[in-house]
Order: structure tokens, then C-alpha cells, then sequence
């Protein structure tokens, strides 16, 4: 059984593929912007290790790096329906301030995130 980051990925980056084939530039920003959040989420809580000629530091090759956080799928999904409601929340704003035609494109991302919601199940064989 695969992590559901890993499951996540593989999906996100096969849409991403069809996307950038169909020329799809909606689908591509979006799909992106999703691989980018799960990245940014799995950034390690802890404070990276000191690394060099100074007392009590850790030295040599990888002693500075600390594992990454491990995401479940209940996590990621709320990764993602936040940005479906951070683009919702910007969409409304822009439309407020008379950019409708970016805020309709904003709309069409949070869609395409939504979408992904309902059509990506467990996490993996």
C-alpha cells in the first residue's frame, strides 16, 4: 500500500500530463498549485540541525536533513478544499473589484480542484 501523498502525486501529475497534452492552461494552474501545497504541507515541523565546523554541530553528508512529514488522506483532502475555498474566497473579491473575467478563471481552478475531490478514492493499491 502506497502513502497517500504518494497515491495524491501520481494522480495529480497524471491529470497534470493529460492537461498540458489537451493545451489546458485552467487545469495545468490548478493541478500545479495542488503538487505545490502537498509539498509545502509535508515541509518538517522540526528545526533543521546546524551543519558545520562549529562545536557540537552535526557533520557529514544528509546529517543536517530531518525526514518529511508524512500527510494522511483526510489531511490532503483538507489541503485541497481549502484551495478550493481560498480560490472561491478570491474569486468573490475580484468580482467586487471589477475583475470579473480573472475571477470566473479562479472559479474554473476551484472547480477543477473540486473535481479532484470527488474522483480520487483511498489511498492506492
Amino acid at each position: 500500500m502506497t502513502d497517500p501523498a504518494a497515491h495524491w502525486r501520481q494522480t495529480l501529475r497524471a491529470h497534470l500530463m493529460a492537461a498540458r497534452k489537451g493545451r489546458d492552461a485552467t487545469r495545468v494552474s490548478a493541478l500545479r498549485s495542488a503538487l505545490s501545497a502537498i509539498d509545502n504541507a509535508e515541509t518538517p515541523d522540526v528545526d533543521v540541525p546546524a551543519a558545520g565546523a562549529i562545536a557540537d554541530s552535526v557533520a557529514g553528508l544528509g546529517a543536517a536533513e530531518v525526514p518529511r512529514r508524512t500527510l494522511t488522506d483526510t489531511e490532503i483532502r483538507g489541503l485541497l478544499r481549502a484551495e478550493v475555498e481560498e480560490r472561491l474566497g478570491a474569486a468573490d473579491q475580484m468580482d467586487t473589484g471589477g475583475h470579473s473575467e480573472r475571477a470566473s478563471a479562479v472559479r474554473a481552478e476551484a472547480a477543477v480542484l473540486a473535481d479532484l475531490l470527488g474522483g480520487v478514492t483511498g489511498s492506492g493499491p
